[in-house]
């Protein structure tokens, strides 16, 4: 099957989760069917078929006089195991964390594409990405590099050029990190494949994402699968 026939199937695939067509009366938008979205109007859904999926639909939704409605919808890839828990997850394993995120700001290495509002980092020769689980900056954004922080142990962001052209910070794991539980998960632009535990979608996708998102509409992410332990329907 060609790469566009196979992104069309996975969309198509995801209608059921969610939601039918509009007029046909089925079923609530996914976002209703939700545990949480984070009390914000907006939100990103990421979804696979099965927690050893690494690719699947992500939607954006807007929160419209009590209803949610898509906004926009892209296909989407994870990490090369697939999707875990994100309580349980482990550094190292190239598996996605499932849950509901907040998104604390952007970056990129390209300049932040037309109608940006969230604060958008630009990312610089001294930029790096702490995963070192014995630094005090683990799971932040340092520049430069600290003493303590091993190169080896972190991500050098500028060297994502296709990856890190544009991101967002996905909150897994960052308001009080846990060691080892892992570091450097991000909604950015397509590679070669799947990630190693990020999100991402193709670069267009990317830039309509960014100047969709408006922090005054506390926007999250919630990560999951269609069904089974890792649902999406339980954060």
């Amino acid at each position: 099957m060609r790469p566009r026939a196979v992104a069309t199937a996975l969309v198509c695939a995801s209608l059921g989760l969610l939601g039918a067509a509009p007029g046909t009366g089925a079923a609530k938008p996914l976002p209703a069917r939700m545990a949480d979205t984070g009390g914000g109007t907006q939100l990103i859904t990421a979804v696979a078929p099965s927690a050893g999926s690494t690719s699947g639909t992500l939607t954006w939704w807007d929160l419209r006089n009590g209803r949610w409605v898509p906004a926009g919808s892209t296909p989407a890839r994870f990490g090369a195991k697939g999707l875990v828990e994100g309580a349980s997850r482990r550094q190292g394993t190239n598996t996605t964390p499932t849950g509901l995120y907040g998104l604390p700001y952007a970056f990129g290495i390209r300049s932040a594409p037309r109608g940006t509002s969230y604060v958008y980092r630009p990312v610089r020769q001294g930029s790096w990405w702490c995963q070192d689980n014995t630094s005090r900056a683990y799971n932040r954004w340092t520049e430069p590099r600290p003493a303590d922080c091993r190169a080896a142990e972190s991500e050098h962001l500028v060297t994502y050029r296709a990856q890190y052209a544009y991101a967002l910070v996905i909150g897994f794991n960052y308001g009080k990190p846990v060691r080892g539980r892992g570091a450097g998960i991000f909604l950015h632009v397509n590679g070669r494949g799947a990630t190693a535990g990020c999100v991402s979608v193709p670069a267009g996708a990317m830039r309509r994402l960014l100047a969709w998102a408006r922090p005054g509409k506390r926007p999250h992410i919630a990560i999951g699968t269609t069904g089974g332990r890792t649902a999406i329907t339980r954060y």
